[in-house]
Formats: C-alpha cells, structure tokens, sequence
C-alpha cells in the first residue's frame, strides 16, 4: 500500500470523524436536560427572531410589542407570561403581583388574565385580587374599535406629557375619534360582598342586571336606552333607578 494512498484515507477518514462528531455535537445543541433553571426573563422566539412569547420577574418586564416592535409599557409593573401572535403583536397574557404603600406594607393582590383583538387591546379579562382587606373578582367582555391599537399607544405617550388638569379632556376627544371601545358582558363579585351579572348594548349601556347583595337580596332589572328600568323582579311599587 503506497504513502500516497495511506495519506489520502488518513485524510478522508479525519474529515469523516470530525463531520459525526460536529452533526452529534449540532444534534446535542437542538435538545436539552434540565432539572431546574433559574432565569429573570425567558423569550421564545421563531428561527426568524420573531417574539412568541415572554415568561419575566417584575424587573425585566417587556414593553408592548407591535408587529416585532417594542414600545414603552410604563405601567406594567407585573411579572407573567405574555403571548404574541404570527407577527410578534401582543395577543394576551396572564400577570399578577401586589401593591404596596408608601411605607412598604401589601395593601392589595392582584391577577389578570387576558385575550386581545387583533392589533388591539384586550376583549375578554379575567381579574381577582384584594383592596385591602376586601376581595373582588370579575370577568369581562367587550368591543374594540376598528383602529390600531398604535394609536392609543401614541396618545397615551402624548396625553400623559400634558398637565393633569388637561388630559381628561383630550382622552374624551381620542374616544370621540375612536368610538367603538365599550364593555359588553360583566359577571363579578364586587368588593361589597355583592355578585352582579351586567348585559350592555353596542354602547356599552346596561340593558339586564342581576344583582344578588351580600345579605341575599336579588334583584334583575330590564333597562331602556335612557338607563331607565323598563321592568324589575320582583316587582316593586315603585320602580328605583338603576344603580351603577
């Protein structure tokens, strides 16, 4: 067997070694055991680094993402998991934590759960917590306008620059050009100890209320346009008015 011919399978028989040994070392990196991991943020992404989803502390907390973008999110101030659609929009999540006073003490809990419209905010929550030493729960659903979501994002940033004492004006004139934003369906437990079931029309006005106190009164109320009970049982002598 010539030098030739022993040099050239030396050669063809390294590269062929290091070629298993780089695939098993490819195929090592694809998968992973863990018996704990302990991380501040977690984001899953596509193979194009489009973000999927986020699993944060309080501290590293994502902004809102808009199509793969991030934007400031001043007022999230929750640890969760948050949820983003096929173009790296924000598309729900589930965050809870507490609030505290200013000398440190747990005042309130709070855990919200949502699903959102698409390129918009959220159409279904759920929400519980504590105020206090008092206990809410609440389920919600409701219409978005036909309007981006990055125009409430961009009025917020604007909106909260002004003076305090001019911003309610201007949010009543964003929803006057973005109609549309209106709660639908309310089922809760309110603070009081009450529990209260909330029909509303397209704009948000009640339209069937159940309502039972936290003494057992039960009430269910069928209410016009104007706010006013159109029917009520049981049926009273005098017909009271809505209470918010």
């Amino acid at each position: 067997m010539s030098e030739r011919f022993l040099a050239a399978y030396s050669i063809v028989a390294t590269v062929a070694l290091m070629a298993v040994l780089l695939c098993g070392f490819a195929e090592a990196r694809k998968t992973a055991e863990f018996d704990e991991v302990t991380v501040h943020r977690l984001n899953v992404v596509e193979p194009d680094g489009t973000i999927r989803m986020v699993l944060s502390n309080k501290a590293n907390a994502p902004g809102a993402y808009i199509k793969n973008k991030e934007y400031a999110h001043d007022s999230r101030k929750s640890a969760g998991l948050l949820f983003y659609d096929d173009e790296g929009t924000e598309d729900g999540g589930l965050i809870y934590g507490l609030d505290r006073g200013a000398d440190g003490k747990v005042i309130g809990s709070n855990v919200h759960l949502s699903f959102d419209k698409y390129m918009q905010d959220q159409i279904f929550t759920v929400d519980a917590g504590r105020d206090g030493d008092k206990d809410h729960s609440e389920l919600t659903m409701q219409d978005r306008g036909d309007y981006p979501i990055t125009d409430a994002i961009e009025a917020d940033h604007r909106i909260s620059r002004l003076p305090e004492s001019e911003r309610a004006a201007e949010w009543e004139k964003f929803r006057a050009a973005h109609p549309g934003d209106h709660k639908r369906v309310l089922l809760g437990r309110a603070e009081d100890g009450s529990s209260r079931l909330a029909l509303k029309d397209a704009e948000g006005r009640d339209r069937i209320v159940m309502r039972v106190t936290a003494d057992g009164s039960a009430t269910v109320q069928i209410l016009g346009a104007d706010g006013k009970v159109v029917d009520e049982m049981p049926r009273r002598d005098k017909v009271l008015p809505t209470r918010p």
